[in-house]
């Protein structure tokens, strides 16, 4: 399948015109990513999913919250390389290195964060996401108790497990709809910040 004909590989009719709200949203996106990202071309068949995904998304990724908005990406990206999910790897990889300006640093956490050179706190936090893709039914008090001792708060853990857990529905979405990534993904921050 050719991502610029469709981003999934189901042929799904669309239920109706987007909203004048939702073309908006697309607009912005085309101006300030250049693209409209195909995880928000693949919901649009239907504006009440699209809205629900996109809401979700922008509350757990873009709203006020004790974790950067780079952490939120490193656990997309941690979360996704478990359940290799293309879509997600590229674009929240994307991110990663956009984020860090460390093109590295993006690659590494796509591979396997546990050979990246991570701050202990970073470590703990990718740990306790990954524990909790793998083997949920582990999760301990001891696993909340290791993000406290690096100085996450409670409310931390809760946005920790959240998006955590958003990415992996969003996986198994695009695994089980064969979504790709938009093409502009895979240029995106590959030089290295100018310090």
């Amino acid at each position: 399948m050719n991502a610029t004909e469709r981003p999934i590989a189901l042929a799904i009719e669309d239920e109706g015109e987007l909203s004048e709200a939702t073309r908006a949203y697309f607009d912005k996106c085309r101006e300030k990513l250049g693209m409209v990202p195909n995880v928000l071309a693949a919901y649009a068949f239907s504006e009440a999913k699209l809205s629900a995904f996109t809401q979700m998304y922008n509350d757990l990724m873009l709203a006020d919250s004790g974790l950067s908005k780079l952490e939120r990406e490193m656990i997309a990206v941690a979360v996704s390389a478990v359940n290799r999910c293309f879509y997600c790897l590229t674009a929240h990889g994307a991110a990663v290195r956009q984020l860090s300006g460390d093109p590295e640093l993006g690659e590494l956490m796509v591979m396997n964060y546990r050979v990246a050179e991570l701050s202990p706190r970073h470590r703990a936090m990718l740990d306790f996401s990954v524990k909790l893709t793998e083997r949920p039914a582990e999760m301990l008090e001891g696993d909340r108790q290791a993000l406290r001792d690096a100085g996450f708060s409670d409310r931390d853990i809760w946005d920790i497990a959240a998006v955590a857990a958003f990415f992996n529905m969003s996986n198994r979405v695009a695994a089980a709809t064969d979504m790709r990534p938009n093409p502009d993904y895979h240029a995106m921050a590959r030089q290295p910040a100018k310090v």
